[in-house]
């Protein structure tokens, strides 16, 4: 059996990736492949489904499964059940907690059993593990890698993991933090220099250990520009590893909408001065704004600054020439000079210029009226 482990990373279209895998988990085990679940819920999701698919149930049958299975929306657990595994792996070494989005899981000896149970059982030719959140695992709790590798000790592995150029990859993360309600100083004001020591820059300390436990594994590491230019993270997953999609089954969009750049240190902002409940009316307005606001392109503004830009780039050129060597390239991204280069518009310009074409009467309330009347006047004090 061939175990296929997508480990990362963030921001690269791994939602999307793990969108496919649940909502396709019936085709694709026809084809021998599988993406199994963690917990009860999913297995009695996949349950539903293989029962509702029979030849022999009566059409009211059926149809009272695929109800039942469509009744509503799956859980966390469901769509991304290895993160919840990686979720609970972490906590438990680093006695933590789950985010609140994974709720009621068992213990990571039950999630593994239930894994070996479905590899007993099932019989896949290939299973697939994809999570985003075991990136975090290689800086600080390395064991855990030989935990994954020891849930099918004798089959074949084979590592997966995207990476995204550092600059654009920062801008992205620190948009999805905001976008969580976190409180958080900007990436130009104390922010990227605090990333540039975690799995967010560090991408050797995240990459290698991987390679160290799993060191007959083919990997592949790919770039997150030629991932976008294969079709994206879907059909790149499944042409590097030799996978044939399913007929009739298509890539899901876009999963993870981000904060326009114009917008982050409006919602930055908010988070910081405004009631938990306003300051999230705030941020989903500004993330379905498109009728209201044109904001100027995210390719265009300046989230840094040039001293900032150079400096992260003199931090990450070793990390760089490293990612260069073990995938046999002469740079892994071509376009790494491109960090250096600063943007045209300042970040500040962008959000005034997104500040002013806000509708007042658009906006959930007079509280976040008011809110965005003293941002304006602040931006043009």
């Amino acid at each position: 059996m061939k175990v296929i482990i997508y480990f990362g990373h963030h921001k690269v279209g791994s939602t999307a990736l793990q969108s496919y895998l649940y909502r396709n988990q019936l085709a694709l085990m026809r084809q021998g492949l599988l993406y199994p679940g963690v917990e009860s819920e999913s297995l009695l999701h996949l349950t539903a489904e293989l029962l509702g698919a029979r030849d022999d149930l009566s059409e009211p049958q059926a149809a009272r499964l695929t109800a039942a299975a469509l009744s509503q929306a799956p859980s966390m657990n469901v769509r991304e059940p290895h993160n919840a595994m990686a979720f609970q792996m972490l906590a438990q070494a680093s006695k933590g907690r789950v985010p609140k989005w994974h709720v009621a899981l068992p213990g990571v000896p039950q999630m593994i059993r239930a894994l070996r149970m479905q590899e007993k059982y099932l019989l896949p030719e290939t299973v697939v593990i994809c999570s985003e959140v075991m990136s975090n695992f290689g800086l600080h709790h390395p064991e855990l890698i030989d935990r994954v590798r020891e849930i099918y000790p004798n089959a074949d592995h084979q590592l997966y993991c995207v990476l995204r150029r550092p600059d654009e990859y920062l801008i992205s993360w620190h948009a999805q933090r905001l976008r969580f309600g976190d409180k958080v100083a900007a990436l130009s004001d104390g922010a990227a220099r605090k990333y540039a020591n975690t799995i967010h820059f560090e991408y050797r300390k995240t990459v290698e250990p991987w390679l160290q436990r799993f060191p007959e594994a083919p990997f592949h590491l790919h770039n997150y520009a030629d991932v976008l230019k294969s079709g994206g993270s879907v059909e790149d997953f499944f042409a590097t590893n030799a996978l044939d999609m399913p007929a009739g089954t298509e890539p899901p969009g876009r999963a993870n909408e981000s904060l326009p750049r114009a917008a982050m240190e409006i919602a930055r902002r908010g988070n910081h001065d405004l009631a938990p409940g306003e300051a999230a009316a705030l941020r989903r307005y500004l993330l379905n704004s498109g009728d209201d606001v044109k904001p100027i392109p995210n390719k265009e503004i300046e989230m840094y600054g040039a001293a900032l830009r150079a400096e992260l780039l003199e931090r990450f050129t070793p990390i760089h020439d490293w990612l260069s060597k073990i995938t046999g390239q002469a740079a892994f991204f071509p376009d790494l000079d491109e960090m250096a280069r600063c943007r045209p518009v300042s970040e500040a310009e962008a959000s005034a210029d997104f500040l002013a074409q806000i509708p007042l009467k658009a906006l959930p309330g007079e509280t976040l009226r008011d809110y965005i009347r003293a941002l304006r006047q602040e931006a043009v004090a």
